[in-house]
């Protein structure tokens, strides 16, 4: 994606252009800024242009980000590529930036407004009358979708203007969120203090801790399919458990299971519903399933149903072989009759999440 981004600046204007990519974690963002540093460097050793330094930067939480934030606006010779996570979603006026590319994926369309009017602002004294998109993850199709703006105080007429409401501060999953122009804070724990941090840096929090537990996403795969293993991991994160459900409702992700919302956080997977997970299982191990009994086959997609519903919690609820879709299918009878159930359920677990 790097090197194709990195042509097409060549082919309207030049690498030299200021541009924010939106990446999908921290780690991402510093692997995007060495791509593209490298990239710079090959085309000024080929070009024998001078190289001017620094190119591109990570702009996240994790280092400060917002420290870089006057150069990325206001230097013409160094500071042009910034790669971000949430850090220059809202609040942050760049006039001069000509690219907004999208290396993450987005579901909320608030969301991708806020990170398109990165953008948007024109910029005569530099030239800039347009900017460019740059979509890799199908962001764009939120386009014209609707979305809720912050209430505002109607002005003009001849009654009384109505008092502007103050900054809400909600409930979620038992953490206090407060909502600003500036954007999301979460009340937590820092350093043993009550703290408001930017949803960013929770996040970032949360990932680095989570990728500390498990390096890689085939690591993290085995750790959330063993229950007590999953337990364990989910208990070191950041306020425990807690913190996957936070993230989960805070992003809007209720119709995926805490697999996704974590893998999509510390491993950028691209995340699938329950219900898009429950079908895949069935199409895509359908070989594996015809070779095993027909009631245990059909007890198996019936427990797949389940977990469109309930996530992995409802695959592992004992009381699963008590529904009736399971009990019509064969239920707990047909997975004895082939093997062990644990056995059987294991493998279940690790076809639906091997995608």
């Amino acid at each position: 994606m790097t090197r194709f981004l990195f042509g097409q600046l060549l082919a309207t204007g030049g690498p030299e252009q200021k541009t924010i990519i939106f990446c999908a974690r921290d780690r991402h963002a510093d692997a995007v800024a060495v791509a593209m540093n490298n990239l710079y460097a090959d085309w000024c050793r080929e070009t024998g242009k001078q190289r001017l330094d620094p190119y591109a930067f990570k702009c996240t939480a994790s280092v400060g980000g917002a420290q870089y934030l006057a150069d990325l606006r206001g230097a013409s010779r160094s500071h042009f590529i910034a790669t971000t996570v949430d850090l220059l979603t809202t609040g942050v006026d760049v006039p001069a930036v000509s690219n907004v590319v999208f290396f993450k994926y987005v579901r909320s369309p608030i969301a991708f407004y806020q990170m398109v009017g990165r953008g948007t602002r024109l910029n005569p004294p530099t030239g800039k009358l347009m900017f460019r998109v740059y979509d890799f993850t199908d962001a764009t199709r939120l386009f014209g979708e609707d979305f809720k703006t912050k209430w505002q105080a109607r002005t003009g007429g001849t009654g009384p203007e109505p008092p502007v409401p103050p900054e809400p501060t909600i409930q979620v999953e038992g953490f206090d969120v407060r909502v600003t122009d500036a954007g999301r804070y979460i009340v937590t724990q820092v350093d043993g203090k009550a703290m408001p941090v930017t949803v960013e840096e929770y996040k970032e929090r949360l990932a680095a801790r989570l990728v500390a537990e498990a390096p890689t996403l085939e690591s993290f795969r085995p750790c959330w399919i063993e229950p007590p293993k999953r337990r364990e991991m989910l208990g070191r994160l950041p306020d425990a458990g807690r913190s996957a459900l936070l993230v989960q409702r805070l992003e809007s992700m209720n119709d995926y299971d805490l697999y996704d919302v974590l893998a999509e956080l510390g491993y950028g997977l691209a995340p699938r519903t329950r219900v898009e997970r429950a079908d895949a299982f069935g199409y895509k191990h359908e070989r594996w399933l015809a070779d095993l009994p027909p009631s245990t086959a059909a007890t198996l997609k019936a427990m797949a149903s389940q977990f469109a519903r309930a996530g992995t919690d409802g695959l592992e609820n004992p009381q699963i072989f008590q529904t009736p879709e399971v009990v019509r299918a064969g239920g707990l009878a047909a997975l004895k009759a082939f093997g062990k159930p644990a056995d059987i359920l294991r493998q279940t677990k690790e076809r639906m999440f091997a995608t």
